[in-house]
């Protein structure tokens, strides 16, 4: 037996590097209950589930079916499962996000909005969020929908809102001098505050 020295990403059971980097990704998990005599033809479900692996996401395909469609991992099968990619990830976008989550007090509803380049850091924002905000945890928070909001006028929420103003701009305080003021030497250290 050979001791491994180095440590070699490519055998990695977690994946490639990039994969490693973003917290979730967005899968497409299409899966149906097994053929039976009764049913030789079973519906597929379709699913979009925001998992940080694949086995999170078959997992949460299977909670949300047993709840919804009364179908157990034991009695059903996965069809299909691969990552969406993101259409425009350069483009800086707003998105609705409508929810349900479990607190210490009850279950909730709520509708979020934010700003960010992809459904998935959308949706990392809304979890680091409402960690911070109402000490809930990635299990107990039900993402029902997921929407890009294409009009400002679909924006509700006034910390967006306030983003999406012409000429917006931005005061700047620690002012960087030009190069061509800059002297060679100076009898005091510049101050860079306005």
């Amino acid at each position: 037996m050979t001791k491994r020295t180095s440590y070699d990403f490519r055998s990695s059971p977690r994946g490639t590097t990039s994969e490693r980097t973003r917290r979730l990704q967005e899968y497409q998990v299409i899966g149906r209950h097994l053929p039976t005599e009764t049913n030789p033809t079973p519906s597929l479900y379709r699913m979009r589930i925001f998992a940080p692996n694949t086995v999170v996401a078959k997992s949460r395909y299977w909670y949300f079916m047993r709840g919804l469609k009364k179908v157990k991992k034991a009695t059903g099968e996965i069809v299909s499962l691969n990552v969406i990619a993101e259409k425009h990830p350069l483009k800086v976008k707003n998105f609705g996000i409508w929810i349900r989550y479990d607190s210490r007090s009850g279950t909730h509803n709520m509708y979020k909005e934010y700003r960010e380049m992809s459904r998935t850091e959308a949706v990392e924002a809304l979890y680091q969020d409402m960690a911070a905000r109402h000490r809930a945890r990635f299990r107990s928070i039900h993402i029902l929908r997921v929407v890009e909001l294409e009009k400002s006028d679909d924006v509700k929420r006034p910390y967006i809102k306030q983003l999406l103003t012409k000429d917006l701009t931005f005061p700047l305080p620690h002012r960087v001098p030009k190069i061509s003021n800059k002297k060679v030497f100076s009898a005091h250290r510049p101050s860079t505050f306005a």
